[in-house]
């Protein structure tokens, strides 16, 4: 990014200092470089291949030059709207172009991004647009109804018709912004580029902090472990609002491939993009992968298409029939709190002419970490390594450049998830001989459906919150499509009434559709001596049977 090459600013942005930042002292031997900047990879797409095409969104195609313009256009309009440094800016967006622009004007104005997930209910919108503190909001035109119950007073909202012509607010918001980038305010690669709120495993989502250096790293890693190319052409099945989509906005702009958008997974769209788009890569859950092969259009294809599939392990299946189909599968495993995935399963040399039902086996474990990070461990009670016996469980622990540098405005969660150094994942694994690992079961309470994580006390809020409810647990439980669900076990207080269809109706008017349990199931709860519900009875008792190494999808 030197020289000529980086068109003046890419230099001298070294030298810019932050709002009341020290300016840098130059002293004999001192090296000048650029912070770690994903921004940057839009720069240099941008110079490099000025008409390649970027995104395409149905009709609507933009090239780097074109997607440059529009990202600084955005920039410098939140700037003039007033963005200070570390303002955050909040969308509520389906996958398209303007996401993706997002993920570039909002850093490159200095401001830090917040995806929020489209399929939450208003309140849980409400509390995290409430808890970032967004002074700024870009909201789909379809999503104003969600926008408007979340009930958050005080936010610019930005509306996006999603056409980009005259009449769409976002687009007119850009029309008078200058087209060139904007000075830059980073002063360290640590500070925070965006905020991904969990699923909230202990009732209340908590804000995973992302830094310019993670980010840019593990964009990196993504080109390395899928296999990216300036010949790409990604499809954006897994929503950016998820971990900023596993940071593939960055990646796959660093190599100037081509985005793809849709914006809602619908198996015979994606077939119409793989075939009419030449897709070469996608990412998603299990369910998304069955979805997709199970199509009645689904044919072999002429060419590999990379399908990197995380949330559970390929089964054999679902690997032979991928297989068949000319999809090359590359297994991943992470959290929010590691920028989406942090391990990949290798394949050895010789693995691919082992039997499907070997090959499954051993692309079922969870493997080693990414290179930006330090090796995975897996450790005991005490933070000793387990053997590498592939028997003896322990908690997955990691440390390096994708994981958070911590939870926003919550110091003791920070402080509990990072006890000892490392990161606790709170999900169990074994130690293979080979260093690779391979999960035995998730965090206790987390439910796991169709790739989306529920946590299982937030759906027992809900229950509980029913007047004729005394008491409530909530397990996954199988089911055929989506790898599990949420089902209530409930205790009705005495002489109250209360059909399942009534608890089921009663949840959904207070959280997403998707978090509510298909299932409610009425008795006396299995306890401990101390009264403590024992979920782990009427999770076994569900699970007989069926193969619980990782229960959902």
């Amino acid at each position: 990014m030197g020289g000529a090459a980086g068109g003046g600013q890419m230099m001298s942005r070294v030298f810019d200092a932050a709002p009341g930042a020290p300016e840098a002292e130059a002293s004999h031997g001192t090296v000048f470089r650029s912070e770690l900047n994903p921004v940057d990879f839009l720069h240099r797409a941008a110079y490099m291949y000025p008409g390649k095409t970027a995104v395409t969104d149905g009709k609507r195609r933009y090239t780097y030059r074109q997607l440059a313009e529009r990202s600084w256009r955005l920039a410098n309009a939140l700037r003039a709207a007033g963005l200070g440094k570390g303002d955050r800016v909040a969308t509520l967006l389906f996958n398209s172009p303007e996401m993706l622009e997002a993920h570039f004007g909002v850093p490159a104005a200095g401001g830090i991004l917040v995806t929020v997930n489209n399929r939450l209910a208003g309140a849980e919108v409400g509390y995290i647009l409430r808890h970032s503190g967004a002074r700024y909001l870009l909201l789909d035109a379809e999503l104003e109804a969600l926008a408007g119950s979340a009930g958050v007073d005080g936010l610019t909202v930005i509306g996006c018709a999603g056409t980009g012509g005259p009449g769409d607010a976002y687009a007119d918001f850009l029309a008078g912004a200058s087209p060139e980038r904007p000075p830059s305010w980073l002063a360290d690669e640590e500070e925070t580029i965006s905020i991904n709120y969990t699923s909230g495993t202990t009732g209340r989502p908590k804000g995973v902090q992302y830094t310019y250096r993670g980010a840019y790293l593990n964009a990196l890693n993504e080109v390395i472990v899928a296999g990216l190319g300036t010949d790409s052409a990604y499809l954006w099945t897994l929503p950016m609002f998820h971990c900023n989509g596993w940071c593939f906005p960055w990646a796959v702009t660093a190599v100037a491939a081509r985005h793809v958008t849709m914006r809602a997974v619908d198996p015979e769209r994606v077939w119409e993009l793989i075939d009419g788009e030449g897709v070469t890569h996608y990412n998603g859950a299990p369910t998304v992968q069955l979805m997709v092969i199970n199509h009645p259009r689904a044919h072999r294809l002429d060419r590999p298409v990379t399908a990197m599939v995380a949330a559970a392990p390929p089964s054999p299946t679902l690997l032979a029939r991928m297989s068949e189909l000319n999809f090359r599968i590359v297994h991943v495993y992470g959290l929010t709190e590691t920028y989406g995935p942090i391990t990949v399963c290798p394949e050895q040399e010789g693995s691919g002419e082992l039997p499907a039902e070997q090959r499954a086996k051993y692309l079922a474990r969870q493997g080693q970490a990414y290179i930006s990070s330090d090796l995975v461990r897996v450790v005991d009670d005490t933070m000793n390594d387990v053997p590498q016996d592939a028997a003896v469980i322990g908690e997955v622990i990691m440390r390096g450049n994708n994981v958070m540098s911590g939870y926003f405005d919550d110091e003791a969660a920070t402080a509990k998830a990072f006890a000892g150094g490392w990161f606790h994942s709170g999900d169990l694994a074994v130690w293979h001989p080979d260093g690779n690992i391979e999960l035995r079961d998730r965090g206790k309470d987390i439910i796991i459906s169709g790739g989306e994580n529920i946590s299982s006390i937030e759906v027992e809020q809900a229950v509980c919150a029913h007047p004729a409810v005394l008491e409530c647990a909530v397990v996954g439980v199988p089911h055929p499509h989506w790898g599990e669900r949420p089902k209530a076990f409930v205790t009705l207080n005495e002489g109250a009434a209360a059909t399942p269809e009534e608890i089921i109706s009663f949840c959904r008017g207070r959280l997403a559709h998707y978090k509510c349990p298909d299932a409610v199931e009425f008795g006396p709860l299995p306890k401990t001596s101390t009264g403590k519900i024992q979920k782990f009875v009427l999770r076994d008792r569900e699970w007989a049977g069926q193969d619980t190494r990782i229960r959902g999808g």
